[in-house]
């Protein structure tokens, strides 16, 4: 990989996010009273649209809220340019590392599968229609207005909206999003406002509540080889996620594609670190094969237009044996990259699979960096999940990588998912999900017993309310 065009200024996005965070602060201290600065943060965001298909709706709906009358519509159109705004310094971005890869582009995202006009279909509209009258009462009163009585109206909101399968991806969101804000609350005591992230989940909210922006997404089957690279484990107190990234070799003797597969699932705060897998593990066999080192021979496996397989162990059997540096080694170099749907271009999206080695470490202050090609790239070590046994050190001690290339306040970096380092004169690999399928690392048993312990426990209490 060539760092040294990461490195390269991209002209315009800075602007682009300039704009973007004008219309955040406009949003923290809401609309219903607008002030001076109001009003030249909602001009700079339709300015920053000026020439596009959104250019006369945006100025309206600008207008409008700078004079304290927008209505919901107006609404809608500010977050899909600010969403247009981020998409296009997404695109900017995706451009450079496509470069600095030299893998082939996603192309275009084919058109989603719309919903049905039946009775389902109009009731959904109704509820949608009280999700976005909730979401602009919350834009009125911005994030310092914030008090427990407006954000707790979403509850019916999110209650009506979880009996649609349809809706449950927005249902999702309000209710995490509801959450946050009542932890939050009140609005006005808060030392500082995380605008950039409120907005995202505000803006994505209020273009998920138009009907037919939340249609399924378009989805075929695939058959071949699957190639693991990694996993990338993310855990709440309340849930926990793990995403495998991997190279597909189609069996038709297509060019191998970049996928991931993705399993998530709710768990009690207290089970913490490796006991993770003993939930997740249950759900996808996937999990196992990573830790194992195999591959995976899938058969009509459901697969969206952006290269998530929508896993069923039905649609796919343990392969032989595939160590992820050779897979990275192989197949990943020439491996198509995945297409983005319209609403996912978000630079906090940017998680492109990369493999480095030949690189030089060092610790700049308290951060480690790696030397690519001659150009400094940082490591992004607190991504490093404590459910498995790679370290920080262990990444430091490194000669090769597979890692995720993202993007963060300016900067691309790379988050370590695999390492070949040496234990004793011998090279070994190392993967943050080695523990996935199971381990005889005493800090893992461990963990994974106490992960038993706590569900066996759990499991009791609830079978005794059952019963009573």
């Amino acid at each position: 990989m060539r760092a040294d065009l990461l490195a390269e200024t991209i002209d315009g996005i800075d602007e682009a996010l300039a704009a973007v965070d004008a219309f955040d602060q406009v949003l923290t201290a809401g609309l219903l009273r607008p002030q001076p600065a109001q009003a030249a943060g909602l001009a700079r965001l339709a300015g920053a649209v000026t020439g596009t298909p959104l250019a006369a709706r945006v100025a309206e709906a600008a207008e409008k809220a700078a004079a304290g009358v927008a209505s919901e519509d107006h609404l809608v159109a500010l977050a899909a340019a600010r969403t247009a705004l981020l998409g296009s310094v997404h695109d900017a971005l995706m451009t450079q590392v496509t470069e600095a890869t030299g893998r082939p582009g996603g192309g275009d995202y084919p058109a989603s599968e719309q919903a049905g006009q039946g009775t389902s279909a109009r009731q959904a509209a109704n509820v949608l229609a009280a999700a976005r009258s909730w979401l602009s009462d919350l834009a009125r009163g911005g994030w310092r207005g914030l008090d427990t009585g407006v954000v707790s109206e979403s509850a019916p909101v999110v209650s009506a909206m979880l009996a649609e399968p349809a809706l449950r991806r927005l249902a999702t969101l309000l209710d995490g999003f509801a959450a946050e804000l009542a932890a939050s609350c009140p609005g006005a005591t808060l030392e500082r406002v995380p605008a950039r992230r409120w907005a995202d989940l505000w803006s994505r909210g209020m273009l998920l509540t138009v009907p037919g922006a939340a249609g399924a997404p378009a989805t075929g089957t695939v058959t071949g080889r699957l190639l693991p690279l990694g996993i990338d484990l993310t855990e709440h107190p309340t849930a926990a996620q793990a995403q495998v990234h991997a190279v597909l070799e189609p069996a038709d003797g297509g060019g191998p594609r970049l996928v991931r597969a993705t399993v998530s699932v709710p768990k009690p705060d207290t089970v913490i670190g490796a006991g993770v897998w003993q939930l997740l593990r249950p759900r996808m066999s996937l999990l196992a094969a990573v830790s194992q080192g195999r591959s995976m021979d899938l058969a009509d496996m459901p697969v969206t237009a952006e290269g998530d397989l929508i896993w069923s162990d039905e649609h796919a059997r343990l392969g032989e044996p595939a160590a992820p540096f050779a897979a990275a080694r192989v197949a990943l170099p020439t491996a198509t990259a995945m297409a983005t749907a319209p609403l996912d271009r978000h630079p906090a999206r940017i998680a492109v699979p990369v493999f480095l080695e030949g690189y030089a470490a060092r610790q700049d202050d308290d951060a480690l960096v790696f030397t690519v090609t001659g150009r400094p790239l940082a490591v992004d070590t607190d991504r490093i999940p404590v459910a498995g046994p790679l370290t920080p050190e262990a990444v430091a001690a490194s000669g090769a990588c597979i890692g995720l290339l993202r993007w963060d306040a300016g900067s691309f970096s790379v988050q370590p998912l695999a390492v070949e380092t040496t234990v004793k004169k011998k090279a070994v690999a190392v993967q943050a999900g080695g523990w996935a399928g199971g381990t005889t690392d005493a800090a893992g048993v461990k963990a994974e017993k106490a992960a038993t312990d706590a569900t066996s426990v759990l499991r009791e209490r609830a079978g005794r309310l059952l019963r009573k």
